[in-house]
């Protein structure tokens, strides 16, 4: 296995193909916290069927969001809620997985896990879908701040996170995906989810660049 926890061999192959180039870190970072709400981290609890357990993310995922409000870039958490009661607002995408049901709005499921220490100068963005850029307004928000950065966490890395980072090289963004700070219910899904995002959309690197990088930042946005 690389440093990155991939197979080298595969990697080795990406490699002598050209993929898995490196993009880089740009100036203007923002860091974007995906679906880390309790639906998805009460792993405890039965009734959570979309939960997994993320608590060493949340770990790593702290250290990030203590650097980033002491230099004041922008963070953005991300939710899943519908109100229809019938979760229309779902769309076909309800009957793929039963665990939408537990993604109602206006409920503490959808709320971002409290070890996360969300504030409220902080932006929260609803999604109804996986990418964070399908049907938001979250571009607006990062034009608006002069992001060319995102640094990418949460969960699922195979599912949201993945999603995410696809849409993000496509709409003109770096995206900067921490390998430690993102989680899936299989760890199968994480792993191929990494390599396959390292080869062709996105950095993947730890928590610890990650910080070494927004430290270096000369000044905040």
């Amino acid at each position: 296995m690389s440093q990155n926890g991939f197979n080298m061999e595969e990697e080795q192959f990406l490699k002598e193909r050209g993929f898995g180039l490196t993009i880089g870190f740009g100036v203007r970072p923002a860091i974007l916290v995906i679906d880390m709400v309790n639906a998805f981290t009460d792993y405890k609890n039965p009734e959570m069927l979309l939960a997994a357990n993320l608590d060493k993310q949340i770990v790593e995922i702290k250290q990030i969001l203590d650097v980033a409000r002491r230099k004041q870039i922008p963070i953005i958490f991300t939710t899943v809620a519908y109100d229809d009661g019938d979760l229309k607002d779902a769309g076909v995408w309800a009957r793929k997985q039963k665990g939408v049901i537990t993604l109602r709005n206006h409920t503490p499921e959808v709320q971002v896990n409290p070890a996360l220490e969300y504030q409220n100068n902080e932006m929260l963005l609803v999604k109804k879908y996986a990418s964070a850029f399908f049907g938001t307004d979250l571009i607006p928000r990062l034009v608006s701040q002069q992001v060319d950065t995102l640094i990418i966490t949460g969960c699922t890395t195979s599912g949201c996170v993945r999603a995410t980072a696809v849409d993000a090289i496509s709409s003109g963004y770096r995206p900067i995906v921490v390998s430690d700070a993102v989680g899936d219910r299989l760890q199968s899904a994480h792993e191929q989810s990494l390599l396959d995002l390292q080869a062709k959309y996105a950095d993947v690197t730890g928590t610890q660049d990650v910080i070494s990088y927004l430290e270096e930042l000369d000044n905040p946005i």
